[in-house]
């Protein structure tokens, strides 16, 4: 997902996307995509100079980017969404189905906008600083990341950065698709993709009504100590997601509501906060049976065992498939998979 996203041992955090590709528009693709990739290569630069406040300050960009690179998680997919192949953005290395670096949306949009094979890089362990300006952009889109002051000054030697609002990893899929819709000259057709993906998201939760009513909890367990529970906040894009698809919001994600932090340990000692959580969402493997035994310890644990959506076996085992990836929904990710994952996160409320 991201070069440092979330603690270490976070299956989640692990997911990092990154590919460098030679920048092409398509007018082969669906109807929304073909008139966004028309669109955008009828956008003068009568749209610019447009400048973008970030939390390291400012970034003005003079011209429309012709040569678009991304770092971070799903950035690439605001102008794949918007038929404008990046020349570059990172390789997935986890939750991919197929070992190729792609998860299967950007695949399918890469091959409907008729994109060349991607050149992939690596940035598991850090930024690939050399590999971006290689790709010799013109922008470079990180409305949805974790860099740092430093990683902001290096890259801001390459190109303009679009770095995130105010929080690392904090920014929401509107806010992103703003961000980086705006960076590249299609503000107006960022605002179109937003309204039709709140119609998809609100027809999927119109089809799983046992969610509306829920308050679910997107957690990590780690099964050697079993006195710590990781939950993610309602800053974090998986739970202000589901949050603003419709879901309640549980006690404790109003009593850890951190303005800074989109993940807290909360203590197994205090299990009484989890009391009214109808739904625990959790990664684990994808072996059902790892995840039956991990379920069946939690509910032998003298502290879990209290939490009534763990006695009651109401914990969802997404994995570490593309479904699992697509739990951080994105602009094509919810198009690909959002009535399946709905389901999912419902089938233990029906």
């Amino acid at each position: 997902m991201r070069t440092s996203r979330v603690l270490a041992g976070i299956l989640a955090a692990t997911l990092t996307v990154s590919l460098a590709a030679c920048s092409q528009d398509s007018s082969e693709t669906s109807s929304n995509s073909s008139s966004a990739a028309s669109q955008s290569s009828d956008v003068s630069n009568e749209a610019f100079p447009v400048t973008i406040e970030h939390a390291f300050g400012e970034t003005t960009i003079e011209s429309k980017p012709e040569r678009i690179a991304t770092v971070g998680w799903s950035n690439h997919e605001v102008p794949l969404a918007l038929g404008v192949t990046p020349v570059g953005f990172e390789k997935v290395t986890w939750g991919d189905d197929d070992n190729n670096g792609i998860l299967p949306w950007v695949e399918e949009t890469l091959s409907k906008l008729g994109s060349d094979e991607p050149v992939l890089f690596d940035a598991t362990d850090s930024i690939p600083f050399e590999e971006i300006a290689n790709t010799a952009p013109d922008v470079i889109l990180a409305s949805y990341s974790g860099i740092t002051q430093e990683d902001y000054d290096q890259l801001s030697q390459i190109a303009p950065v679009v770095a995130y609002p105010e929080i690392a990893w904090g920014t929401s899929l509107d806010e992103m698709i703003e961000m980086n819709s705006k960076a590249i000259g299609l503000e107006q057709e960022g605002k179109d993709l937003i309204a039709d993906l709140d119609a998809e998201v609100a027809s999927a939760i119109d089809a799983n009504p046992e969610l509306k009513d829920a308050k679910p909890v997107f957690a990590f367990f780690d099964e050697s100590d079993f006195s710590q529970i990781g939950v993610y906040t309602s800053i974090d894009p998986r739970m202000s997601f589901l949050l603003d698809a419709g879901v309640q919001e549980a006690s404790v994600l109003k009593e850890h509501s951190s303005p800074d932090s989109f993940y807290e340990q909360v203590s197994a000692e205090n299990p009484e906060t989890f009391d009214d959580v109808d739904v625990i969402i959790t990664y684990g493997t994808e072996d059902d049976a790892a995840n039956a035994e991990l379920l069946s310890k939690m509910q032998a644990d003298p502290l879990l065992s209290r939490i009534p959506a763990i006695a009651e076996g109401k914990v969802v085992f997404l994995g570490a498939n593309p479904l699992a990836a697509s739990a951080n929904e994105s602009p094509l990710s919810i198009p690909w998979g959002i009535n399946d994952y709905f389901a999912k996160l419902a089938e233990p409320l029906k």
